[in-house]
């Protein structure tokens, strides 16, 4: 996803809005030429991100970010007032959603419609210079930057921390049929800790004909971030999961035994909106007689198109190459490509849905093509139905 100026998210671009109307206003009104003192600051152009907060925004945000007191504001402060100094709440947001706020107005994310559009009266580079300045007021490097949080994948886990709630769905083309889905659930704690709860349920076609379902193995997961640079476009994490045995193997719904995975999970930006991802990891069983352990490697590589100039619904395009084999007599590596694509739904960019297909490479004879689907929600941005128009 992409984050979207989250714990605050309305009013934070109405202050940008009221901070970047005075700059236009004053810019306008000429002002700044009433005193040899103030003829040195109308000299300035507003050139900087600073000169443009400290000449229009300290009345409403204060010297340091954090908001002038509603005791000294000229308008009445909501209880969600940002503060720019909370990392939790500006680091996830990538430069591209604070700018289109403030390049198209709020609608553009479907905030609300008070925030207007400043494309006429800032130029663009005047805007990349807001935004930066206003991402040094978080001042925790420990915290990832939202342009690290690359596309999600159908099959390879990302590095990113995240805070969502996803629903997967997966239907067999051939032999027996089978529909397994699973609703997943991630929230992050601190800045570079996430937790996960994975419930799989499916539904299965019985030898008489008939159907029958039930939830599968849970799984229950702690992903770290172990090192991540927004000026390298890299990041790398760590993951440790537990599958429960709470499924039925004798319906084709579980392993009937506990396994611990373990994997590396490693993002990279390239050029031109383009992106790798990779994951690599173990599965080791509690009992070899029930499971065998088990090796994987996944590759995701893709590239984002944004409508409307850069700022408006964006489409992922992406494959991934997989690999797992068991690590018993006799076992060979499995290989499948799974060409999909990401699109967004929502005008705020939180609801998201991803289309593909899993194409077994080789040994064929045993497994069947899968048509896969998510939907994806990004709860931290707001609520499900919030951010559509």
């Amino acid at each position: 996803m992409t984050r979207k100026i989250c714990a605050w998210p309305i009013w934070s671009h109405l202050s940008v809005a009221f901070a970047l109307s005075a700059v236009w206003w004053l810019q306008t009104a000429g002002i700044f030429a009433q005193t040899p003192q103030t003829e040195k600051k109308a000299e300035l152009k507003l050139d900087t991100g600073e000169e443009i907060f400290r000449a229009a925004c300290i009345a409403c945000h204060g010297h340091d970010g954090k908001g002038t007191p509603q005791t000294t504001a000229g308008f009445e402060r909501p209880a969600t007032f940002p503060d720019f100094t909370d990392c939790s709440g500006t680091t996830p947001e990538p430069n591209v959603d604070w700018k289109s706020i403030i390049h198209l107005g709020g609608t553009a994310r479907g905030f609300s419609e008070i925030m207007p559009s400043f494309t006429e009266a800032l130029t663009a580079e005047q805007i990349n210079k807001v935004a930066q300045y206003l991402r040094g007021f978080c001042t925790d490097r420990a915290w990832p930057r939202g342009e690290l949080n690359l596309p999600r994948a159908m099959v390879t886990e990302k590095a990113f921390p995240e805070d969502e709630a996803v629903v997967t769905s997966a239907v067999s083309t051939k032999g027996p049929r089978a529909i397994t889905n699973a609703f997943i659930y991630e929230r992050r704690f601190g800045p570079v800790n996430q937790l996960e709860v994975a419930v799989p349920f499916g539904f299965l076609r019985q030898p008489n004909g008939s159907w029958g379902g039930g939830v599968g193995d849970m799984t229950l997961g702690l992903k770290r971030v172990m090192a991540h640079s927004v000026r390298t476009g890299s990041i790398f994490s760590l993951s440790g999961e537990v599958n429960l045995p709470t499924g039925d193997k004798a319906r084709g719904l579980g392993t009937g035994v506990t396994i611990f995975e373990g994997f590396a999970a490693y993002g990279q930006i390239l050029p031109k909106e383009s992106f790798l991802q990779f994951q690599g990891g173990v599965e080791v069983p509690t009992h070899r007689d029930d499971a065998n352990k088990a090796v994987y490697a996944r590759t995701a590589l893709g590239k984002s198109f944004r409508q409307d100039k850069g700022f408006g619904r964006t489409w992922s395009p992406m494959v991934e190459v997989i690999a797992d084999r068991e690590l018993a007599t006799g076992e060979k590596t499995n290989w499948d490509l799974v060409p999909q694509v990401q699109v967004t739904l929502s005008r705020r960019q939180h609801v998201r849905a991803s289309f593909g297909y899993r194409v077994p490479v080789n040994n064929t004879v045993s497994r069947a093509g899968q048509l896969m689907f998510y939907l994806l929600w990004d709860w931290f941005d707001g609520g499900l139905r919030e951010g559509w128009r």
